[in-house]
């Protein structure tokens, strides 16, 4: 998958990069954790960002990450509240929604982020081009650290000892570790079966 940043090489925020997110689906629970990091070409401009959230329109939990433009991303996250509340409990249909509203009006063309959106059901990453992805394997890394996240995410991914939480948290480490972008201040939420809302 491709970093989200990679795209800004050439856009109106060449020095901006943003952070790495990677889910895990395992177990019936999907585990989505962030770091913290937001760089300004060298300088880090800020180390705690919250860029995984946990949103309940209707009463339906679902948990996002987002990488990219800040600003963007919760304009992003707004309106895919929106979404779900029109169509309560229809996560694909909410994204798919978004990802076309993303991708034909005017004023989000130009929103640089990208989502990874879970119910505890489905994994799904959203982004501007109008694309709704289902990864492959439970596993889904976006941002700066994306690639070296969601390496470390499939090769312990099927390791019966770990659970996505552990798998989540151990890939976000090792992305940390060799990405500059990407800091070890993690969140992670949870999501499914028996997991109480944060």
């Amino acid at each position: 998958m491709q970093a989200a940043d990679e795209h800004h090489s050439g856009g109106r925020f060449p020095g901006w990069h943003g952070t790495t997110i990677v889910a895990v689906k395992k177990g019936g629970k999907v585990a989505v954790a962030g770091d913290g990091q937001v760089s300004l070409g060298q300088t880090v401009i800020k180390g705690n960002a919250k860029k995984v959230r946990r949103i309940a329109p209707g009463g339906n939990d679902v948990v996002c990450g987002f990488a990219g433009a800040t600003a963007d991303a919760f304009t992003l996250l707004e309106r895919l509240e929106a979404k779900l509340e029109a169509a309560p409990g229809q996560l694909m249909r909410a994204c798919v929604e978004l990802a076309k509203d993303w991708r034909t009006d005017k004023y989000l063309r130009n929103l640089e982020a990208m989502l990874i959106v879970t119910d505890g059901d489905a994994l799904l990453v959203v982004t501007g081009a109008g694309d709704v992805l289902e990864p492959e394997g439970g596993v889904a890394a976006i941002g700066s650290g994306g690639n070296y996240a969601l390496a470390a995410a499939r090769a312990m991914a099927d390791q019966e000892a770990l659970d996505a939480e552990t798998v989540a948290r151990r890939a976000m480490e090792i992305a940390a570790e060799i990405c500059v972008y990407t800091n070890g201040n993690m969140i992670t939420e949870v999501i499914g079966p028996g997991v109480v809302g944060g």
